[in-house]
């Protein structure tokens, strides 16, 4: 604290101290993840406990094509027909519930999708990753307690950050190096060691024209 009219002399010392106190931007600890499902607005909770996987997809792929149906579908209203149609089509049998099998079956039948999911709200644990690389993403919450699916409908909201990579699905609030874009060119995946010496001597050639 520095009185107005305080005075200094050229030969006075200064010190300046900074605290800096990070504010907690995650999850408020206490609470279950299906608590914070029902209150974030984030997050549509799947309703139907059995074959939640398949729902969730049905409405997260609803949303994302602006189907008149997505506010029914939210809410669990019929559902029954495409849930029926997608189990039907892609050849998936959800009797033992929906793992990692399941989800890469859903991706291969779903190639015009990308489907991701986190486990829970920690931004850094995707539990899936689909190897589509459609602009059309379809991410779900793993409630691990729980062993549900529920659907992602604004992922910064969610999961509490300011930013997304779209290379690599990396949230952040302030700065983030993107390993599967090349430095150089900004292609994807990197270039290789060859590749960024081809292109610095091509640079290089244009630059001496």
């Amino acid at each position: 604290m520095i009185q107005s009219n305080a005075r200094f002399g050229l030969s006075d010392r200064l010190e300046v101290h900074l605290d800096h106190v990070r504010m907690h931007a995650g999850i408020t600890k206490g609470r279950s993840l299906d608590v914070m499902n029902a209150i974030k607005k984030s997050i549509v909770t799947v309703k139907a406990a059995p074959n939640c996987l398949a729902y969730a997809l049905i409405i997260a792929m609803a949303r994302v094509n602006g189907d008149p149906n997505y506010k029914s579908y939210s809410n669990g209203r019929g559902l029954k027909k495409p849930f029926e149609d997608l189990l039907k089509a892609s050849g998936v049998y959800l009797s033992n519930g929906g793992g990692f099998e399941e989800l890469r079956q859903f991706q291969d039948y779903l190639s015009d999708y990308q489907i991701i999911v986190f486990d829970g709200f920690n931004p850094d644990r995707i539990m899936f990753n689909g190897n589509s690389r459609s602009a059309k993403k379809l991410h779900l919450l793993y409630d691990r307690d729980n062993e549900h699916y529920n659907v992602i409908t604004n992922l910064k909201g969610a999961m509490a950050k300011k930013y997304i990579c779209k290379r690599c699905h990396t949230l952040y609030d302030f700065t983030h190096k993107c390993d599967k874009v090349c430095s150089l060119c900004t292609a994807t995946p990197p270039c290789t060691k060859d590749h960024a010496t081809d292109g610095f001597s091509l640079r290089k050639v244009f630059r001496n024209i």
